[in-house]
């Protein structure tokens, strides 16, 4: 749970002006100056003489599931804190929800449901009481919290484990939990900052589940930033790539890897043949063709028509093939295209 519940609560659908804790006055910064639920220009934000952040672009629609992908150390998390209000940008704007996250952090708040990497549950709480805690941060009156309990709970699987203390919980049900809390004040903007990581394939799937049922059914603006290609090609509507701090690519996923090729060819070869790539390049049927690490990659627009004549090619080279596939893009394949590196092997930390 990211405690931001310090102030008071954003919409809700069942109660249309929500209570504001006694001693805090509403701020009042005028009409929304934006229509995106998230929108920056130029973003930049530096630790010192380096840039995480060098310039970004992006803008995401209300209702939307917007994927934000790269790998450890690409800026990923210092975006999602910039736009959480957790850090100030150092140029350029960023607003979510409509409001400017420098300008007006505490419209921002209230209007945002946040669950980072690290979930800062309480052991001896009950699951239960942590919810019911997060709606009083948020100034929720007694009835309403258990209204709200009721619709989140319906939503986020927590099970019978709701009543019994968090730290009997497996990772799968402390990461739904940390969701369940994002969600008592009914926020019009969700982020999720690596939600499945170290989580199994059960579990996985599970949040999965769950990310798009709030989308589908709530209508929830969902931010999620990954590294996993799977979790963004099932979850996401567009999905932006980021590296070294800058936006080097934004799609829908099937867009973004067709832009790679209709189809992959790979050989796994043994040896060195400096001529081999040009060889493969002359084929009609071949788009590209690059070498790294062992593997011969080609992008071809019909892979069942270029197997057989980049097989037969490969097999006049000096290489060693110890096998052949064919295959359809993936997001790795569109990132290894654009930066010349793999999404698990890219990225230092920050």
């Amino acid at each position: 749970m990211t405690d931001l519940a310090q102030y008071p609560p954003g919409r809700d659908t069942a109660d249309p002006d929500p209570a504001v804790p006694a001693g805090a006055s509403r701020a009042q910064p005028g009409p929304r100056p934006e229509a995106a639920a998230v929108l920056t220009r130029a973003l930049v934000r530096n630790y010192g003489s380096r840039a995480a952040l060098a310039g970004i672009d992006l803008e995401v629609g209300r209702g939307e599931i917007y994927g934000f992908l790269g790998p450890n150390g690409a800026g990923k998390s210092t975006l999602i804190r910039v736009l959480c209000t957790l850090l100030r940008p150092t140029s350029g704007r960023a607003s979510v929800a409509g409001y400017d996250v420098a300008e007006h952090p505490r419209e921002v708040r209230v209007r945002i449901g946040v669950a980072l990497q690290e979930a800062a549950l309480d052991p001896r709480q009950t699951g239960r009481e942590l919810l019911a805690l997060q709606g009083r941060l948020y100034g929720l009156r007694r009835a309403e919290i258990r209204r709200r309990l009721d619709a989140v709970l319906d939503l986020v699987d927590v099970g019978h484990a709701i009543d019994r203390r968090i730290g009997t919980y497996s990772g799968g049900m402390k990461r739904r939990l940390d969701l369940a809390a994002a969600l008592v004040h009914n926020p019009e903007v969700l982020f999720l900052d690596e939600p499945t990581t170290g989580l199994d394939p059960d579990s996985r799937a599970r949040v999965w589940a769950e990310v798009a049922r709030l989308n589908t059914e709530l209508g929830i603006t969902i931010f999620l930033t990954t590294q996993y290609l799977e979790e963004a090609d099932a979850l996401a509507g567009r999905v932006g790539i980021i590296a070294g701090g800058r936006l080097v690519a934004e799609g829908p996923p099937e867009v973004l890897k067709r832009s790679v090729g209709a189809d992959l060819i790979v050989a796994e070869v043994d040896g060195t043949d400096p001529d081999a790539l040009d060889r493969l390049r002359r084929l009609g049927v071949v788009d590209a063709a690059t070498m790294e690490h062992g593997r011969v990659v080609v992008s071809t627009g019909d892979g069942p028509a270029a197997l057989a004549p980049v097989a037969t090619e490969l097999g006049r080279t000096r290489l060693g093939v110890r096998s052949v596939t064919m295959r359809s893009p993936t997001l790795d394949d569109v990132f290894r295209e654009l930066t010349g590196s793999h999404l698990d092997t890219e990225a230092s930390p920050p």
